[in-house]
């Protein structure tokens, strides 16, 4: 056996997708995105017995179906809880999340702050259209203020939520930004998010082509991040609060301990736990 044959994966992409087909509309970007998931699964050699994926509502939500591997589609905003309460009973998983802009920020905006703060040690990957999607069009919370639209003729006129700021203020262990058209990129991206101990957090630039079809000039807007990764939080916020939205690579790898209580031998049975509770 040769070197590179001791080292080559011993699982493909393929090997961790289910055999349903997705029903994203022709174009939309989360089919690089699943693609980038399981090439960074690949890479990463796991067995798909030992990886969760966990989602909430919406298109990107539906990845867990087009996996194969554990998963489970939750309810809307609340994937990070069960999530976290997984990898905090069963560490030797490799879990992640997969949600939406409108899942993640709006009604699961409370729980991926308290996320970021517990630092459990898992990946979340929001693939970001600022739109729903799902539900025909409605202004999310990362949408433009000034994006006129049927359903906000003008604009909502709101600032639009700033999730890497976010992340990082409550957090967030490790902070990155990719994009669903550069599927090896991203693929990398994930790579690394998932080796990072503690919260990473993953926006992925994904358009919907249609409800956003302006959103098509991203491929055009996308660049490099100019700077390195920093462990510096005072240097990340200067940088992300200047940040242009499409500044794509790794912007935060700190170097906080994961969380993760001990486990030890059940000190309770459920019949106990039921009793005080009883009237």
């Amino acid at each position: 056996m040769t070197a590179e044959t001791a080292l080559a994966p011993k699982h493909s992409p393929r090997d961790y997708k289910s055999d349903i087909k997705p029903v994203w509309c022709p174009g939309c970007g989360d089919y690089s995105v699943l693609g980038s998931i399981t090439k960074a699964f690949s890479e990463l050699n796991l067995d798909p017995e030992n990886v969760a994926v966990i989602s909430g509502i919406g298109c990107s939500s539906r990845i867990p179906a087009y996996t194969d591997c554990y998963g489970f589609h939750g309810v809307h905003g609340r994937s990070l809880p069960l999530a976290a309460g997984l990898k905090v009973a069963r560490p030797d998983m490799t879990v992640l999340v997969a949600s939406g802009d409108g899942d993640g920020f709006s009604i699961g905006g409370n729980h991926f702050m308290h996320a970021c703060r517990r630092n459990v040690d898992l990946t979340y990957v929001v693939m970001d259209n600022r739109v729903y999607g799902m539900t025909k069009g409605q202004a999310s919370p990362t949408t433009e203020p000034d994006w006129d639209n049927a359903l906000t003729p003008g604009g909502s006129g709101i600032s639009p939520f700033r999730p890497l700021v976010i992340a990082l203020a409550a957090g967030a262990n490790f902070i990155a930004r990719g994009f669903s058209g550069d599927q090896n990129g991203t693929a990398k991206l994930l790579k690394e998010a998932i080796e990072h101990p503690g919260f990473s957090f993953v926006q992925i630039l994904s358009p919907c082509v249609t409800f956003r079809p302006d959103q098509k000039t991203w491929k055009d807007d996308v660049h490099d991040a100019a700077v390195d990764p920093t462990d510096e939080i005072g240097r990340a916020a200067r940088r992300l609060m200047t940040d242009d939205g499409f500044n794509t690579g790794v912007l935060y790898k700190g170097e906080r301990e994961a969380f993760q209580p001990p486990i030890g031998e059940a000190t309770a049975t459920v019949a106990d736990l039921e009793g005080k509770f009883a009237l």
